[in-house]
């Protein structure tokens, strides 16, 4: 009576659509639970999925070939696409600071590792295509395996080879994967003691490090009291003094409760009190050149001016600048600041407005209800997905990851393939805010989704197919012995990243482990990190080198199967 049910849950060599669903929803859901197990402090997280699939293809289970050949290339297109639209600001605008050293830092272990697989290659007498799913496992480095993966597949259709001409480099990716999650977080714990870290006087440096540096736009009041100023108008103190990055969102004179935005032209007189937005160090120089701090509680009440936020989903405001849309002039309103991606930023006037930009403006009630008009607002739209620019901008990363770089010498060329093609599409649609209807906006739920489901599914498609003859595999190719040079690609690099950072670029600690995760692309050791540091300061330096060294480990993974391939 119950023989189909039977059918649907017995491994088979043949499985139907059914039945391959089933293994690869168990694979998935199973997995996730498991990742929240926890050893101490640290958890597998969503990469157990990958070890739930090996054992479920251990055990016979499978999946029709053609349907875990999608599953695994299209989860790997949505996980590095999720990533680059979440990390793609905070990129960009990283290379202004520390940027350039700390990216250096990462893609030079990259290389690092690359040279070790090599190395690894032909002294150990190791197919290169094992030996780069010992990288790729060593550091955690979902991507590369898939790059490498994609390029044996066109290698074998462009030289008419057989399909089981080369090995699986996945087998070797599952086999190292662990060393590369508990490496790294042993070598954070090592690297702490033996240095000999004082957690508090790191924050203290770092404080004082970035004092003259701090991002974060503030608020305060401010009192006039300086003859040199009164009488004036803003604009001319600000070209006056050559203060810039300032915004007076507010103006109440004294004795009086009226509280107003003033423009440019407003005239100063004695015992105004402002509201300046702006940098604090912006601030400060602003507040010794007019008078003095504020305690004035008046100019903060919201019966003459409201402060609100919008949020930018009209057509009529989207890449156009503040300038552009005169807000102020056309309805008495000032945007003080701008929210992209969690970064806030002075609203300067030639700054352009993308998509989901979130305004914070001052005026009265009315102007800004007519100001909504313009700039939409529409919280609704925000929540809805928007499978245009979603996959308009997959798309777009697929050309990107198409496009062939011919080299002489290589028997293929050289493509940037199907996760650094979206991965690159995704940063530059986030720097730029969109390309034609394609915008970047993807509200933050949505993007963990994404990228939750696009790993697990690559996760649970490669170990169900690394799964069928995982052991038989370990044995023949001494698995110990891949273990072991794992811990050469796993160590070496992160030993010398950790010795260059911290005594020759004198970086935090903090800022360190944020590199060492990030050069490892490994989640896991970032989520322990923050924990084990109890600081957040890490996911910075993580973010900033990200997607530079994902991409160079996909080249890197990429040129080493195209040169000595065979």
């Amino acid at each position: 009576m119950f023989e189909w049910f039977r059918i649907l849950f017995t491994p088979t060599e043949e499985p139907e659509m059914a039945q391959s669903l089933i293994v690869l929803f168990l694979a998935i859901s199973i997995g996730f639970f498991a990742g929240r197990l926890k050893i101490g402090k640290v958890s597998l997280g969503v990469s157990a999925v990958m070890f739930v699939g090996l054992f479920l293809g251990h055990l016979g289970y499978s999946m029709q070939a053609d349907l875990i050949q999608f599953v695994r290339e299209f989860g790997l297109i949505l996980f590095v696409y999720g990533i680059g639209i979440q990390v793609g600001p905070t990129f960009f605008s990283s290379f202004k600071k520390e940027g350039l050293v700390f990216n250096a830092l990462g893609v030079g272990t990259v290389f690092l590792g690359g040279i070790i697989a090599y190395l690894i290659h032909i002294l150990a007498n190791v197919k290169v295509e094992n030996a780069v799913g010992l990288m790729s496992g060593s550091v955690t480095n979902t991507p590369g395996l898939g790059a490498a993966k994609s390029t044996l597949i066109e290698i074998q259709k462009q030289l008419n080879l057989p399909a089981d001409h080369f090995s699986d480099p996945a087998i070797a990716y599952a086999i190292t994967y662990p060393i590369g999650v508990f490496g790294i977080i042993l070598l954070i714990i090592v690297a702490k003691n033996a240095l000999k870290i004082d957690l508090e006087k790191e924050v203290i440096l770092l404080k004082k490090k970035n004092k003259d540096h701090e991002n974060a736009i503030v608020r305060q009041k401010c009192r006039v009291t300086k003859s040199e100023v009164i009488g004036k108008t803003f604009k001319q103190v600000f070209k006056e003094f050559h203060i810039d990055n300032v915004i007076i969102s507010r103006q109440k004179q004294s004795g009086t409760k009226v509280v107003y935005s003033p423009s440019l032209d407003s005239v100063i007189k004695a015992k105004d009190v402002l509201m300046v937005v702006a940098k604090q160090k912006d601030i400060n120089t602003f507040i010794d050149v007019v008078g003095k701090i504020s305690t004035d509680l008046f100019i903060e009440s919201e019966e003459d001016v409201t402060t609100k936020i919008l949020s930018v989903t009209h057509k009529t405001a989207i890449h156009k600048t503040l300038a552009e849309l005169d807000l102020y002039n056309q309805y008495d309103v000032k945007v003080t600041r701008v929210i992209r991606s969690g970064l806030e930023i002075l609203a300067q006037p030639s700054l352009e407005l993308f998509y989901g930009d979130t305004l914070m403006v001052v005026g009265n009630k009315e102007a800004i209800q007519e100001a909504e008009k313009i700039i939409g607002n529409s919280k609704k739209i925000l929540l809805e997905p928007d499978f245009l620019s979603l996959f308009g901008g997959l798309i777009f990363g697929l050309i990107i990851g198409s496009i062939p770089i011919v080299i002489p010498s290589l028997p293929v060329p050289l493509k940037l393939g199907l996760a650094a093609g979206p991965l690159l599409a995704a940063l530059f649609i986030s720097r730029y805010g969109g390309v034609g209807v394609i915008h970047s906006y993807i509200n933050n739920g949505a993007i963990h989704f994404m990228k939750d489901l696009g790993i697990c599914m690559f996760f649970a498609a490669v170990g169900i197919k690394a799964g069928h003859g995982f052991y038989e595999n370990f044995v023949a190719n001494n698995g110990w012995m891949w273990i072991y040079y794992g811990c050469f690609i796993t160590f070496i690099p992160l030993t010398l990243l950790v010795l260059i950072s911290r005594f020759v670029f004198k970086l935090n600690f903090y800022q360190m482990v944020g590199i060492m995760s990030g050069a490892y692309t490994d989640p896991a050791a970032l989520a322990f990190s923050t924990k084990y540091l109890d600081s957040d300061i890490p996911n910075q330096s993580y973010a900033t080198v990200y997607p530079l060294v994902t991409i160079s480990r996909i080249l890197v993974a990429q040129l080493l199967i195209l040169l000595f391939a065979s």
